[in-house]
């Protein structure tokens, strides 16, 4: 199993369909995408500000903006289902599908994840590869990273690139974690069972410890 995040600011750009139209042609039910919040995040951090709710609010809104930008993707390509359980992931693996995760259920459950701006979808995209025991994990960004380095530690990224949390949930895990630029999206043109090799060549390891 591959999960991807799509960053949420990916929307508007070229680059968006062209991984959705990689994924659909290649995932046969071995990639769920997982969404970032978008502009509907925004929306959260906007309401926050005015409204002054507490963290614990805002972070149950922020994972409802996930689902709409993960319904957002589903629409901009036909090809996609959505699945916001681990039945409903299995289903949809089991029919071949490209999936989009709608976490706010899954996520909600869990009353260990914490609830604030420390986790956003780079976090809960490390917790759901550790759920459902995926191979990887692909972050795909906006920002490129100015080293050209393949194998990076944490320390070596800008301090912006992931939420406070993700080394906490990705630290120790068995998959690989890999960060790819948003234009990047060729890397898995000739499948996901042939896409290791050329990670290992154009995208970024993160060199977490699996002690």
């Amino acid at each position: 199993m591959w999960v991807i995040k799509l960053g949420g600011s990916l929307l508007g750009a070229p680059e968006l369909q062209s991984w959705l139209n990689v994924i659909a042609t290649h995932a046969d039910g071995k990639v769920i995408v997982v969404p970032g919040g978008s502009v509907f995040a925004d929306a959260v951090r906007d309401a926050q500000q005015i409204s002054q709710i507490n963290d614990v609010v805002a972070h149950q809104l922020a994972l409802l903006a996930m689902d709409q930008y993960g319904l957002l993707l589903a629409g901009l390509h036909t090809d996609f289902v959505t699945a916001s359980s681990e039945l409903e992931i299995a289903e949809r693996s089991w029919q071949h599908r490209p999936i989009i995760w709608l976490p706010s259920k899954m996520v909600l459950y869990d009353e260990k994840i914490p609830q604030n701006w420390d986790v956003t979808s780079d976090s809960l995209s490390a917790w759901l590869a550790t759920k459902l025991g995926a191979k990887h994990l692909v972050l795909v960004k906006s920002k490129p990273l100015e080293s050209a380095q393949n194998v990076m530690t944490l320390d070596d990224l800008p301090f912006d690139l992931l939420d406070a949390q993700f080394e906490h949930f990705a630290n120790g895990q068995p998959y690989q974690s890999w960060i790819t630029h948003a234009s990047q999206s060729h890397l898995f043109e000739n499948g996901f069972d042939e896409a290791t090799e050329t990670l290992a060549k154009h995208a970024v390891l993160l060199g977490l410890n699996k002690s």
